[in-house]
C-alpha cells in the first residue's frame, strides 16, 4: 500500500522538507498539512492532495488503515518513512504520524470578488501565524465571503497558520492583493470600507453599516496603516473597560465580524 523510503537523502524527502519554508512553498505552489483530522477535512473539501507521508506507527490503528484505503482509492501516492525522518518533515513535537502535500493556486482580486459578495475581510500586515489562522477560522464561521491579505501578512500556508485554521484554509476564498488594487475593486463594487481604529469616537455597535462591507484589521502592533485609514468610509473601535491597552487582533476581528454579519443578515 505504501512505498518505503528510509534515506534522508532521498529526493522526495528533500523536496518535502523544502516546503517547510515560504520560499519552497511559493516556488512549488504546494504546502504541507499534518495530522489525521485535517487530512480527513482536506478529503471532504476535495483539496488537491499530491502525496502523503506516514511514519512507522501510523498503520497500527484500524481507522488509519481504513483512511489509507480511501487515499489509495483516490489514487493518492503514499510514502512511508522512519519515525526519525518523519519528524524532520514536520514542525510539531507530538506528531500524529501522517502529513500530506497539497497544491494551491494564488487567487487575485480582479476575478475573485463578485457582485454577490457582501462581506469581505481585509488583513493589513497580520504577522502572527496563530492570529492569522484564528482569523481565517473565525471568518469562515462568520460567513465572510472573502479574505484579502495585503502585502506584509504572514504566509497563509505556514504550518502554524494551517493548524490554527482547523480546516478552514480549504473553505475560504483567500486573495493575495496590494492595497491599491484592493481599494479600486471594492469601491467599484460599492463596498463600505470599515477600519478598526482606536482614535475614533465611533463604537462598533453604535454604527449603521451599509449592505456591502469590507472590514479592515490591522497589524498587531501598529494597527491599520495611515493610508488605509484615510481611504476608509467608517472608523470603529471596541470599548476597553479595564486597564488593557488593546485587544488581540484575532479577538478584535471576531467581535467586529459578528457584529457586522448581524447587520447584513
Amino acid at each position: 500500500m505504501s512505498i518505503m523510503i528510509s534515506s534522508k537523502d532521498n529526493e522526495k524527502i528533500k523536496y518535502t522538507k523544502s516546503l517547510l519554508k515560504t520560499k519552497g512553498r511559493t516556488k512549488e505552489g504546494k504546502f504541507i498539512i499534518e495530522g489525521y483530522r485535517i487530512l480527513t477535512l482536506a478529503i471532504e473539501c476535495k483539496a488537491n492532495l499530491d502525496y502523503v507521508f506516514i511514519n512507522e506507527e501510523f498503520e497500527n490503528k484500524k481507522e488509519h488503515l481504513d483512511f489509507l484505503k480511501i487515499l489509495k482509492e483516490k489514487n493518492v501516492k503514499i510514502y512511508k518513512t522512519t519515525n526519525k525522518i518523519f519528524k524532520e518533515l514536520v514542525d510539531t513535537e507530538n506528531t500524529q504520524g501522517i502529513l500530506a502535500v497539497v497544491g494551491f493556486k494564488n487567487r487575485y482580486i480582479d476575478n475573485n470578488i463578485n457582485d454577490s459578495h457582501k462581506f469581505v475581510l481585509i488583513l493589513d500586515r497580520i504577522q502572527d501565524p496563530g492570529n492569522m489562522g484564528t482569523i481565517i477560522r473565525t471568518a469562515d464561521a462568520a460567513g465572510v465571503d472573502a479574505i484579502i491579505n495585503l502585502k506584509g501578512c504572514v504566509d497563509i500556508y505556514n504550518p502554524k497558520v494551517i493548524r490554527s485554521t482547523m480546516g478552514s484554509i480549504f473553505d475560504m476564498n483567500i486573495i493575495q492583493s496590494n492595497q491599491e488594487d484592493t481599494l479600486r475593486v471594492l469601491k467599484e463594487k460599492g463596498f463600505e470600507i470599515v477600519s478598526s481604529y482606536l482614535n475614533t469616537d465611533n463604537y462598533y455597535n453604535t454604527v449603521s453599516y451599509k449592505d456591502k462591507v469590507a472590514l479592515v484589521i490591522g497589524n498587531e502592533a501598529n494597527g491599520v496603516n495611515d493610508e488605509l485609514i484615510e481611504e476608509s468610509d467608517t472608523l470603529v473601535k471596541i470599548p476597553i473597560y479595564g486597564n488593557a491597552e488593546s485587544l488581540n487582533a484575532a479577538i478584535s476581528s471576531a467581535i467586529l465580524m459578528y457584529e457586522i454579519k448581524k447587520s447584513l443578515v
